[in-house]
C-alpha cells in the first residue's frame, strides 16, 4: 500500500479558520492536507482556531465524550486540554496569536520556519488578508476621508504581509482570498488588483528587502492564475475569470470572492482540468429549519417569555390588525398563535432538533450525533418596535417569496429615520436594509456586519421573529455542528462573518491537491 502524501498548511490572516477547515478536509486516500501554522491577531478568532485544531488531533483517534462536555458547558477549557495533554501541545503550538505587519514579525518568521523543516519541497500558504479597504461598504466609508488620508490608509497594503512571507520563504504555491470589490479598487487612479497581481507575481522584486530563508538562488517568480485555470497566459485573463462563486460549489449563499491561485514559475501547471461544480446551492430552508425553535429577547427592558408573547400581541392589534395585505395581515396572526409555544431563547447549547431537511451529502457535513443539539444558538434581544417590523417583513416573505423593499412597508412601520424615508423615495443602496433570508432561496452573503444589529439577516419564520443566530449564520457559511466559536456573542458573529466558507476552501483545496499531484509525478 502506498503511503499517503501529506502537504503542510501555512494559513496566514486565518481568522476562525475556514480555509484551513476546508483544506484539512479535502484529502483522499492517497493525499492530505496538514494545517501546520495558523496565524491570527484577533485573541477569540485564535482561541476559535485553537480548539478547532485541537479537534482535528482527536478525531485522529475519535473525539471523546470530553469534548462534547466542553461544548455544552459542562467542562472548562483547562479541564479539557489538561486531559489530553499531547492533543493540546500540538494544537496549541499550530496557532500564534500574532499580527502581521507589526513592529516585529521575527516570532512569526521563526514559527513558519520551525514548522516547515525538512518539508520544504511541497507546501502550500493560504490566506485572505484583510478587505475592508477593498469591500464596495468598506471604501464608501473610507472615501468620506480626505482624499490623501483615504490613499493612504495602511489597510489598502496588508496584501504586503503576505508578500513578505512569499519572498522570504518561496512556497511552490499560494490561495489568497479578498472580496469582489477588490476588482473595482484604485488608488492613485491605478487599479489596486492589477498592482496586486504583479507584486503577486514576482515578491522578491516588489520587496527586494526581504532575505529568503530557504537559500535559493534569485528571487522567485510565481504564475497567478483564476482557480479554474485550464491554460492560457496570465496576460489574457480578465480580472473576472478571478471570481469565484461560493453558490456554484454547494454553499448556500450568493457570495462572490477573488481567488488567487499562484504557483511557482519552476512548476508546471499546465493541463489541469477545470474546477468541478458542486450541486445546486441548498436554500436557507433546508439549511437552518431543523436547529431549536427560538424566541427572540427583548431589548431595553425585563425579559420573559410572557413580556415577549405580550409584545407580539400588542404588535397585532397596534400594527397589523388592519393591515391591508391580508396575507401578510393572515399569516402575522397564525405566527403570533405559534409563538406562544416557543419559550426558548438559547445558548452556549440547547438540546433538541426539529426534522432535518438536509440532502445525504449536506448531512454528513455538517451533523454530529453526539452533539444531540445546537452550539451558538442564541437568540439576540429586539426593541418592541423592530418586533413588528420583523413580523412583517418575515411574513411578506412567505406571503410574497421575496423580501420587501422600504416602498412595500406600511408607513407606520417604517424605521423612525430620516434615512429610511430617504432611501424609500430615491431607491437608494440599503433600500431593504429589514430583509428576510426567504426560505426558498439560497441567503444573501453572509458579512461580519450580521454582528451589528441582524436587520439584514431576518430568520423566515415569523413565529421565532428574530434575526439569525450564530449557528445560523455559521450553517450558512458551510461550518460543520461541532465547530465551537469562542468569544462573546459579537465577536462570534465577525468570526462567521468574516471567513471563507470551508465548503469554499474544500473546493480550491481540491484543485490544489491536482497541482500538487502533478508536481509529485514529474519528480
Amino acid at each position: 500500500m502506498n503511503k499517503k502524501l501529506t502537504i503542510p498548511v501555512i494559513d496566514l490572516f486565518a481568522g476562525p479558520g475556514g480555509l484551513a477547515e476546508g483544506f484539512s478536509t479535502a484529502g483522499d486516500r492517497d493525499l492530505e492536507f496538514e494545517v501546520l501554522l495558523s496565524v491570527e491577531k484577533d485573541p477569540a478568532a485564535h482561541r476559535t482556531l485553537t480548539l478547532r485544531s485541537f479537534y482535528r488531533e482527536l478525531a485522529r483517534t475519535g473525539v471523546p465524550p470530553e469534548y462534547y462536555g466542553y461544548l455544552r458547558g459542562e467542562i472548562s477549557w483547562r479541564e479539557l486540554f489538561t486531559r489530553f495533554p499531547v492533543a493540546c501541545q500540538k494544537a496549541t503550538s499550530a496557532c500564534l496569536c500574532k499580527e502581521l505587519g507589526s513592529d516585529d514579525d521575527s516570532e512569526i518568521h521563526a514559527a513558519i520556519e520551525a514548522r516547515l523543516r525538512g518539508r520544504r519541497d511541497n507546501w502550500v500558504l493560504i490566506g485572505g488578508p484583510p478587505c475592508q479597504a477593498y469591500s464596495i461598504v468598506g471604501r464608501s466609508r473610507m472615501s468620506r476621508r480626505p482624499r490623501e488620508k483615504f490613499e493612504a490608509d495602511a489597510r489598502h497594503y496588508l496584501y504586503r504581509q503576505y508578500l513578505t512571507i512569499l519572498a522570504k520563504f518561496g512556497p511552490p504555491a499560494f490561495v489568497m482570498e479578498n472580496v469582489k470589490g477588490l476588482l473595482s479598487s484604485r488608488i492613485n487612479g491605478d487599479s489596486m488588483f492589477r498592482r496586486i497581481l504583479k507584486d503577486l507575481s514576482a515578491p522578491g522584486e516588489a520587496l527586494p528587502g526581504v532575505v529568503s530563508a530557504v537559500g535559493h538562488r534569485g528571487p522567485r517568480h510565481y504564475r497567478v492564475v483564476p482557480i479554474d485555470f485550464s491554460g492560457g497566459s496570465p496576460d489574457e485573463f480578465d480580472a473576472r475569470d478571478f471570481v469565484m462563486r461560493a453558490e456554484d460549489h454547494g454553499v448556500p449563499q450568493k457570495r462572490h470572492r477573488v481567488i488567487l491561485l499562484g504557483v511557482r514559475r519552476d512548476l508546471e501547471v499546465d493541463g489541469l482540468f477545470e474546477l468541478e461544480s458542486e450541486q445546486d446551492a441548498p436554500a436557507v430552508l433546508e439549511m437552518i429549519d431543523d436547529l431549536p425553535r427560538l424566541r427572540s429577547q427583548l431589548s431595553r427592558e425585563p425579559d420573559s417569555p410572557e413580556s415577549w408573547h405580550a409584545a407580539l400581541q400588542q404588535a397585532w392589534q397596534v400594527d397589523f390588525a388592519k393591515l391591508p395585505d391580508h396575507r401578510v395581515r393572515s399569516l402575522v396572526r397564525d405566527a403570533i398563535a405559534v409563538a406562544r409555544g416557543i419559550t426558548d431563547v438559547g445558548g452556549r447549547y440547547t438540546k433538541g432538533s426539529g426534522r432535518v431537511r438536509m440532502r445525504q451529502e449536506l448531512r454528513d457535513w455538517f451533523l454530529d450525533e453526539n452533539l444531540k443539539g445546537a452550539c451558538n444558538h442564541e437568540s439576540r434581544p429586539h426593541r418592541r418596535d423592530d418586533l413588528s417590523r420583523y413580523l412583517f417583513v418575515s411574513a411578506f416573505g412567505l406571503a410574497h417569496g421575496r423580501t420587501p423593499k422600504l416602498a412595500d412597508f406600511p408607513e407606520h412601520l417604517l424605521p423612525d429615520h430620516r434615512n429610511a424615508r430617504k432611501a424609500r423615495e430615491s431607491h437608494e443602496l440599503f433600500d431593504d436594509r429589514f430583509r428576510v433570508q426567504v426560505g426558498h432561496e439560497p441567503a444573501t452573503t453572509v458579512t461580519s456586519h450580521v454582528a451589528k444589529d441582524g436587520h439584514y439577516y431576518i430568520h423566515h419564520d415569523p413565529s421565532q421573529c428574530r434575526s439569525w443566530t450564530v449557528r445560523e449564520a455559521a450553517r450558512i457559511q458551510t461550518f460543520p455542528d461541532n465547530y465551537f466559536f469562542e468569544g462573546t456573542r459579537t465577536q462570534q458573529y465577525v468570526q462567521v462573518g468574516n471567513a471563507v466558507p470551508p465548503l469554499l476552501a474544500r473546493a480550491i483545496a481540491r484543485k490544489v491537491a491536482r497541482l500538487v499531484r502533478k508536481w509529485v509525478t514529474d519528480r
